[in-house]
Formats: C-alpha cells, sequence, structure tokens
C-alpha cells in the first residue's frame, strides 16, 4: 500500500466488469479503467499503473491533466464543467478538500441497505473545512457487472448553500469516438441519432419535469460504428423522472466523460445547516456490441427484490375501444369478448370520475361519477371479476382540471408563479403534491378506491410537462419536491395495498426511467401502438428496459394515431414482444379476427416465462429493410425470435439472417412456429418459401450466428416467428 500522502489503486469487479481508481488523500476518485474484467489483480499488480498512466508534461499540470475525479472541479485544475457549483450568496462557490477518506465494503457488510451479492462500493468523504462542505462520492459495481454512481453534499456550515448543479460523471477511453442517444416526440418515442465525440460537450436536458418525450433514455460512447453484437460500446442513464441531463464531454487534454444529475432551477436547492442534497444515480454499463451492455440493465432490474415475478398478465385497456363513452352494458360485452380470448386483466382507462365527459374538466376530482356510474363502479368490477379477470383502474393523480370541485376549493394546492398557474397543457394543470393536504387527499381518495374495489393495478398517467412550476405565495422552484412527492406518494399505495402494481404513463413514453421503476412496475412506451412504429420504439427503449416492463397492445387494423392499417399477425406478432396487452374494440371485431388474436394471446402466454427472463438479443443486418430481434433462454436451450420487414428491400430474395446468441457448441432445431407461420404454410407446395421451412433446419449455434438461414420473402411490414429449440445429447 501506498503511505498515507501518496495515491493509490483498488480495484472493484463483478459481473464481468472492472474499475480501477486512483485514490488520493484530498482528491476524489479517479476512474483509470471502466470496462472488461482484468482478472484478479494484488496490490503489487495495481501499484505500477499509476507510473504506467503518468501524462507527459505539456506547459501546465492544467494541460496534462493526471486524475479527472468522479466530481470534477476547478480547483484540481480541471477546466471542463465543473461536478459540483453552488455558494453561499456569492461565497465559498469553489470546492477544494483537505482531506479526503475512503473506504471500499462488499455487499452484506454494515451500510449496504439492499446490495446484491457479489456487489462492491467505494464509498470517499471530502471535507472542505473553509467552504464547510462536506461532499460523499459512492461508486458502486454492482452483481450485473452494472456500475453506478452518485455524489452528495453537505452544508457544514451556519448559512445557508444553495447547490445549482451535481453532476458525477464517468470517463470513458480514447477508442470511444461515436455518441449514440436517442430523440423523439409524443407518439414517435427513441428514435436513434449518431455523431462524432469530437472535442467539447454534447448536452441533453429534459426541463419538463420528466424525462420527455426527446429524452435520451440512454447515452452512448463506442468504437466507430459499433452495433448491437460487434463494438466496444459504454452508456450511462440518469434514474431521475424530473428535470435532468446527461453530457458527453471530451477535453483537449483527452479525457471523455459521461456525466448527468438533476437540472435544478434557480434556488430549488438550498442546504440549511446540516441538511444535504443527494444526486440521483448515474448508471453505467458497457459491452462488447449494444446487446451486452443492455443485458447488464436487465439483470440488474430482474435481481430487484421488488421486480414482478409472475406471469404478466395479458390486459384489456379499454381506451381505444370506448374513449369517453362510458356505458355499463358496452364494457360488460367487452369484458366478455376478451375473457373468451384469454385475457387476463381488465383496465377501465380516463373517464369514470365526475364531470369528466372529455379530456376539458373533471381531473382531480377522484369520485366515481355517479351520473354515468349510478350503482358506482362495483357492476362492472363484479361482472369483470365473474370473468376471471383482474380489474385496474386508470388515474392522473398529479393533474388537475382548472374546473374541478378541488381546484376551485383549494387554489393553493396548485404548482404556480406569481403571476399565476401559466399554459395549459391537454386543459390541465399540476397539483402540488409536496403540499402535505393535498398529498393526503390523493392518497386517501385513491387508496380509498383501491379498497373499495379491489383495484389489482393503476394506469398512472402524466400528460402535463412541469413549467411554471412554482410552490406557495412566493412561487419558488418546485419540481425537484413534486418529483420526489410523486415517488412517496407510489409508495404509500404500494405499502397500504400488497400487490397492487402500476404502470408509468406520461402522455405515452415520456417518464420512462429507472427512478420511476422503483415504484411502477412496468412503462407504456408510447401512445402510438402502429406496429411499424412500436418495432422502432421497443427495440430502442429495450436498451435500458427487459420485455416485462414495457408495455406493447395489439391494435385495430387502423391505427389511431398515424391511421397505418396492418393485419393482425404483424400487430399481434409485434405486440407480444412485452408485456402484451389489447387497445382494440373487441365487440367489433370479426369471429375470424376474434380467433386469431385468442391464438397470438395463447402463443404468447406459452412463450412469456421465456421472453420474460431470456437474454434479449438483436442481429446486424446488412439488409436495412429487416429487423431480427429474440430472446434465449438463460441456459441456452431454447429461444424465440422474429425477422420483420419493414420497408421495401432492394435486394430479393432478401438474403440469410443470423440467429444470435445461442450456445455455438450446441445443435438446434428452427422451425416456424403458429401463429406466426401463416406467410409460410404450405412450404413443401410454395417455391417462394426457403427449402428448410417445410421440415425445419437442424445446425450448431455455431453455424446459425455465422451462416445463418435463408430469409422467407417478406412485404413490407409483415413478419415471421423462428423458435431454436437444443437437440438433446444422443444417450451414450
Amino acid at each position: 500500500m501506498a503511505p498515507p500522502d501518496q495515491p493509490h489503486v483498488v480495484h472493484l469487479r463483478a459481473g464481468g466488469t472492472s474499475v480501477v481508481l486512483r485514490l488520493d488523500a484530498d482528491r476524489l476518485p479517479c476512474v483509470l479503467h471502466w470496462g472488461p474484467d482484468l482478472g484478479p489483480l494484488s496490490d503489487a499488480d495495481l501499484r505500477p499503473l499509476l507510473a504506467a498512466l503518468a501524462m507527459p508534461y505539456v506547459d501546465s499540470p492544467m494541460a496534462s491533466q493526471e486524475a479527472v475525479a468522479l466530481l470534477p472541479q476547478h480547483s484540481s485544475g480541471w477546466l471542463g464543467q465543473p461536478g459540483l457549483l453552488g455558494s453561499r450568496e456569492g461565497r465559498d462557490w469553489s470546492v477544494g478538500f483537505d482531506e479526503v477518506t475512503h473506504e471500499v465494503t462488499t455487499a452484506g457488510t454494515p451500510g449496504w441497505a439492499d446490495g446484491p451479492s457479489g456487489a462492491q462500493r467505494l464509498r470517499s468523504v471530502g471535507t472542505d473545512r473553509i467552504s464547510e462542505l462536506e461532499v460523499v462520492v459512492e461508486l458502486e459495481v454492482l452483481a450485473s457487472g452494472l456500475v453506478r454512481l452518485r455524489a452528495a453534499v453537505r452544508n457544514l456550515g451556519q448559512q445557508p448553500y444553495q447547490v445549482d448543479r451535481l453532476e458525477p460523471a464517468l470517463p470513458v477511453p480514447a477508442e470511444a469516438g461515436e455518441l449514440l442517444d436517442m430523440a423523439g416526440r409524443h407518439s414517435h418515442e427513441r428514435t436513434p441519432q449518431r455523431r462524432p465525440f469530437g472535442v467539447g460537450h454534447w448536452v441533453r436536458e429534459s426541463w419538463g419535469g420528466r424525462p420527455g418525450h426527446d429524452a435520451a433514455t440512454l447515452l452512448c460512447a463506442g468504437q466507430p460504428g459499433f452495433a448491437f453484437r460487434t463494438g466496444r460500446v459504454w452508456g450511462v442513464h440518469l434514474a431521475c423522472s424530473g428535470n435532468q441531463v446527461l453530457g458527453a464531454e471530451h477535453a483537449v487534454t483527452g479525457w471523455r466523460l459521461l456525466r448527468g444529475g438533476e437540472r435544478l432551477l434557480p434556488g430549488e436547492v438550498r442546504l440549511a445547516a446540516g441538511q444535504a442534497y443527494a444526486s440521483p444515480w448515474l448508471l453505467g454499463s458497457w459491452g462488447e456490441g449494444l446487446d451486452e451492455l443492455a443485458g447488464r440493465f436487465h439483470r440488474m432490474l430482474r435481481a430487484r427484490p421488488q421486480h414482478p415475478r409472475r406471469p404478466r398478465p395479458v390486459l384489456l385497456n379499454v381506451w381505444e375501444a370506448v374513449y369517453f363513452d362510458h356505458d355499463l352494458d358496452r364494457l360488460r360485452a367487452l369484458a366478455d369478448r376478451a375473457a373468451e380470448l384469454g385475457i387476463e386483466r381488465f383496465v377501465l382507462d380516463d373517464g369514470w370520475f365526475r364531470g369528466r365527459r372529455d379530456d376539458r374538466s373533471g381531473l382531480g376530482d377522484w369520485y366515481v361519477d355517479e351520473q354515468v356510474w349510478p350503482e358506482g363502479l362495483a357492476p362492472l368490477v363484479d361482472h369483470v371479476r365473474g370473468l376471471g379477470m383482474e380489474f385496474g383502474l386508470w388515474f392522473e393523480p398529479e393533474m388537475v382540471s382548472l374546473d374541478s370541485e378541488l381546484a376551485t376549493a383549494h387554489p393553493d394546492w396548485l404548482l404556480r408563479t406569481r403571476r399565476g398557474v401559466g399554459p395549459a397543457s391537454r386543459h390541465q394543470h399540476v397539483l402540488d403534491l409536496a403540499h402535505p393536504d393535498a398529498f393526503d387527499h390523493v392518497l386517501g381518495r385513491m387508496s380509498a378506491l383501491i379498497d373499495e374495489y379491489g383495484i389489482a393495478y393503476v394506469k398512472w398517467d402524466h400528460n402535463r410537462p412541469l413549467v411554471e412550476a412554482g410552490r406557495g405565495p412566493a412561487g419558488t422552484p418546485g419540481v425537484h419536491e413534486q418529483t420526489a412527492a410523486a415517488y412517496r406518494l407510489m409508495a404509500e399505495l404500494k405499502a397500504r395495498h400488497p400487490g397492487l402494481e402500476i404502470e408509468s404513463c406520461s402522455a405515452g413514453g415520456a417518464r420512462v426511467d429507472l427512478g420511476i421503476l422503483e415504484h411502477a412496475d412496468r412503462v407504456w412506451v408510447s401512445d402510438c401502438i402502429d406496429a411499424h412504429e412500436r418495432h422502432r420504439i421497443v427495440r430502442w427503449t429495450g436498451l435500458l428496459l427487459p420485455p416485462e416492463l414495457m408495455g406493447t397492445h395489439v391494435g385495430s387494423g387502423v391505427d389511431h394515431t398515424t391511421g397505418r392499417r396492418h393485419d393482425l399477425d404483424f400487430r399481434a406478432g409485434t405486440a407480444m414482444w412485452g408485456h402484451m396487452g389489447v387497445e382494440w374494440d373487441l365487440t367489433a371485431a370479426s369471429p375470424e379476427e376474434r380467433a386469431e388474436l385468442g391464438a397470438w394471446i395463447a402463443f404468447h402466454q406459452q412463450v412469456r416465462a421465456l421472453l420474460h427472463s431470456g437474454d434479449v438479443v438483436h442481429a446486424d443486418l446488412a439488409n436495412p429493410a429487416l429487423q431480427l430481434e429474440g430472446v434465449v433462454a438463460a441456459d441456452r436451450s431454447e429461444a424465440l425470435y422474429v425477422l420483420a420487414a419493414l420497408d421495401h428491400t432492394l435486394t430479393w430474395p432478401p438474403g440469410r439472417v443470423p440467429l444470435p446468441g445461442l450456445d455455438p457448441e450446441r445443435t438446434y432445431r428452427v422451425d416456424v412456429p403458429p401463429p406466426g407461420d401463416r406467410l409460410v404454410r404450405g412450404a413443401g407446395t410454395d417455391r417462394r418459401v426457403p427449402g428448410w421451412v417445410a421440415g425445419g433446419a437442424a445446425l450448431t449455434g455455431r453455424v446459425l450466428a455465422e451462416v445463418g438461414l435463408q430469409a422467407p420473402l417478406l412485404g413490407v411490414d409483415q413478419l415471421v416467428l423462428l423458435r431454436a429449440v437444443a437437440v438433446p445429447d444422443p444417450a451414450p
């Protein structure tokens, strides 16, 4: 070990990931390596690393940055963006440390509240006596190989300290020369975009009190041209449901940082004596291709104690079937049709509460509308339960209509600035959940309804961005407290009602993050259920979330948002790759359509244990018109793939497609299972179908990955399923 005043090196490793850090007595830790596991390394193995990585002198220490901390600071000579900015009315804005202590622990030791087996943590505490601040940085390497990082600042002085920015950062190596993140809009979320990682700062901010439809979701940096199966890549996600920022900074000294934090409004966090503020977790993953990077997020989420364990119930959401037209007989008939098809959960969407005949009124008045439901919801709930289905209900707890009884009686419960409540969006405004009385009121009404009707599932919407989001008579900024209050409300409802599931919806996919998923059981990835669009949306949301956390629904033949028309095989074959649901007036469907949909639902129920536990894989196809992805069982005994044509192909036939992720040494029989075989039925007589389809193909996993299979002929917006099952070894 190096002398106390000399830097030394520690090595954290778990889940195939190594993080090597430089520790100094007067500086916060610096990451020297984050990526592939380096194997067991002794102190003697690590000691030469500092000399090996020492930079040559340029013209000053500031131009030869040997170490950039997890929370970079100008006081160390860093000329990029500081990780901590704040002051006491202009004083104590520069932070340096008299001493920094470091402690490495493993999961299960004191101080670990929720550490999974195999994880390791570094906790470093820096004290600035002159500025009267304590700064804590925690870095954990989880059993999945995921890294998570956060920072906290505590006010040790008597005068208030205002925090303006707290953004920890993870460095990536020089080979990470290309950036990938996502953009989008309502009903067109999660559209990937790439750019060179040049000198400067690429910043993605969200200012609407939620990540937004245009959220980056992940910010990745990798070897130029990295894809799903090739190219080393690193990426970060911020587990925050409020205002936030992700950034990629490339300094002229050569350091490349991926960073993120909560975007604080002016004066939003003012620490009194002894108070502290902690940043949200910044989660980092790496991989040889995006599939491995995403797999670490998926494994971490699946290891959580609150992760859904039982089979995900196929649900019917009635929104696109009835909209605001709530009629008991019609809804009962819809429930009958749903039960006949094997649907397991019935969700009554917007329109059930007082005055809610359209989207212009009623929000906040969480009482069943007596005019529409003279006997309450019990007749519908009892009918649904009698058919063997669970009952779910839509709420928008954070929002109000200005003409609601709630807003009329308690105008002081609304978020506003001194000029007023600000612009409406979807004819609604925001309830100040951080107001204790408002919080108690919403909690009481929701809890009473959940109790009265035995509600198993809450669809929790959040349709309005938070702008002009001030609290109290002074209109002080309130997004940070609003976000924390929403988390508390979800947590309290779950504590009062064990087994309750919550879906996070935010005008579709505007609140997809791991902060909300500490409390929610799935997200609605988009209001657009057009199957063509959903292939892109689900694929790229899947960089963060496994299939069982993404709501994916079958809509009617003509899509509600785009007007596109798709056949049922394409719609259902797309929707089954997540937490499957239906959003369609089944009473208007033909008997043939209902039979076909029932077959898809039954097939999904047959394979959902695989879909919701296996490794998600994607093929990097040379033909851009085709898309292939699948799920491979953890033991590599079986896999299911979907091959879709999303555009006209310039080559005809379209060529071979590989099946990634299988055990290269095992032999698999590949076939086209029903009901996803309609396009290749009669393969023995149809010369347009590849010859292997009629009898299946038996090939090794290595051959299937490296050589592949000839793709069937598919038209635009058509798909086919491919199933691979390992062939048992012959008996000795």
